[in-house]
């Protein structure tokens, strides 16, 4: 087996901005394992909010290559590393060796019978409400927008979006930004605007206050829901969960934790981190029958890396094999 690591810099189509800032490029990590003349490939997001850089983030996957390259297998690897954006480039990559190598799909490996079509949401940036109204208007016809918030002028944007948008379905995210006391104010008015999902309202460390809490909009988890480890405690505090590779570690606990919720009652959403294709191919599996898709960072990006995934409106196609699974 050989490794390689490389990270690389994608420009996103002007500014992609949350309640924590803004950002300009998609600063990702590839790895690659290679063995008998087949090469599986993983991306990932290093994300400042979990404590990782491209350099920490690097240092991890070097910290296994011995393990790797004498051929420890993605079961292997769960224990190798803790959950994140490490862990989630050499599991993607692992799986797409092991289809490789067997001739076989990723998601025939993974028990589906077929991958489908999904549709996913599309992200309108942090901005002001007259901004954030005109690029509801822009993005046409898609069946669902994704509206970043996080401050004292939340319902103006929505009111915005929704005269923008009329038909279109709306999911808001927070990034952590409200408080309870917010939400409680909010929520019913996001009601009224027919607001289909209110993705991590509060702070992780403070979403406990939620316990009891009736929302009249089904309230999802991000930041709070990194494996199943936190799973128990976020089906007392939310009715859907927003599984990401990079936050999982990479597709085995995310297929695991998408189990285990489903089991307990919770919806899925299928998240992304903003970066090409290739880090989107292997969340197709989780995107299907969810409830929820949000696989739209190829959309966010100047370009996408060539044998990039197909979207169609804001239809997304399977992977072909060329580019993952």
């Amino acid at each position: 087996m050989e490794l390689q690591v490389s990270d690389e810099r994608w420009p996103i189509a002007g500014a992609f901005t949350i309640s924590r800032g803004s950002k300009t490029e998609a600063h990702v990590v590839v790895a690659e394992v290679a063995h008998d003349g087949h090469a599986g490939r993983g991306e990932a997001v290093p994300y400042a909010r979990y404590g990782e850089s491209i350099d920490s983030v690097r240092a991890e996957i070097e910290s296994v290559r011995d393990r790797i390259e004498s051929g420890a297998d993605r079961q292997a690897l769960q224990s190798l590393l803790p959950p994140g954006a490490a862990r989630n480039a050499l599991d993607c990559a692992l799986w797409d060796l092991e289809a490789k190598r067997e001739g076989r799909r990723a998601y025939t490996i993974a028990g589906f019978a077929r991958l489908d079509p999904v549709k996913t949401a599309y992200t309108i940036s942090l901005g002001s409400a007259e901004a954030m109204g005109e690029a509801a208007r822009a993005a046409g016809g898609r069946p669902l927008l994704k509206l970043k918030l996080g401050g004292p002028d939340d319902l103006d944007r929505v009111e915005a979006v929704r005269r923008a948008a009329l038909k279109t379905r709306l999911i808001v995210d927070a990034n952590e930004a409200l408080t309870l006391d917010a939400l409680r104010r909010l929520a019913p008015e996001l009601f009224k605007l027919d607001v289909k999902a209110i993705e991590q309202p509060l702070p992780a460390g403070a979403d406990a206050e939620l316990e009891g809490y009736d929302s009249p909009i089904l309230l999802c988890a991000d930041e709070s829901i990194h494996s199943r480890a936190e799973l128990e405690a976020c089906a007392r505090r939310y009715g859907c969960i927003n599984i990401k590779l990079d936050k999982t570690g990479g597709l085995t606990e995310a297929l695991a934790l998408r189990t285990e919720a489903r089991a307990l009652g919770l919806e899925i959403m299928a998240g992304c981190m903003v970066a090409t294709s290739l880090a989107m191919a292997p969340a197709m599996l989780l995107a299907q029958q969810a409830r929820f898709v949000d696989l739209d960072g190829p959309l966010l990006l100047a370009r996408d890396r060539e044998g990039g995934l197909r979207y169609d409106g804001s239809t997304v196609y399977p992977p072909d094999a060329a580019l993952w699974g």
